[in-house]
């Protein structure tokens, strides 16, 4: 029976490690990618993907296209927070988990509304890969959502 704890303990820790180490590294993409939307590079490139989606593609029609991206750096940012501060206070991890969801939902869904997003290279359909990262982080919202911790 002792082995069977101590196997439980390894298991947990391993959990624990693995869930810390997604939660940062999220986080830290996330801010990263946040701070860069405040550049006219990032402005610029973003402009095809937000102005071909239903949801977005009204929005330069009220913002300029560094304003929206701006704005879009700070709600990244701020999910990266409240990632960062749910660590201390568990109240944060439902809302963390939701801005995930839904921002992860949307950047994937570009794949699909981008027009000339999916080439054909060699008989193999591929894209822009810095997107695919999303469905990684779209998993661990998920995770984030159900983890009663």
């Amino acid at each position: 029976m002792t082995g069977t704890a101590q196997t439980s303990g390894k298991k947990q820790s391993t959990y624990t490690l693995g869930y810390y180490i997604s939660l940062f590294g999220a986080a830290l993409i996330l801010l990263w990618i946040g701070i860069f939307k405040f550049t006219p590079t990032e402005a610029s490139a973003i402009k095809p993907l937000v102005e071909n989606h239903f949801l977005t593609f009204f929005v330069y029609n009220i913002m300029s296209v560094q304003a929206v991206s701006n704005l879009i750096g700070v709600i990244e940012i701020i999910i990266a927070l409240l990632l960062i501060f749910s660590a201390k206070f568990a109240v944060l991890k439902r809302y963390a988990g939701i801005g995930m969801v839904v921002t992860f939902l949307v950047t994937l869904s570009y794949l699909f509304t981008t027009p000339g997003i999916w080439k054909v290279v060699d008989g193999v359909p591929v894209t822009d890969f810095f997107i695919l990262k999303d469905l990684m982080l779209l998993g661990f919202g998920l995770m984030i959502l159900q983890n009663k911790k």
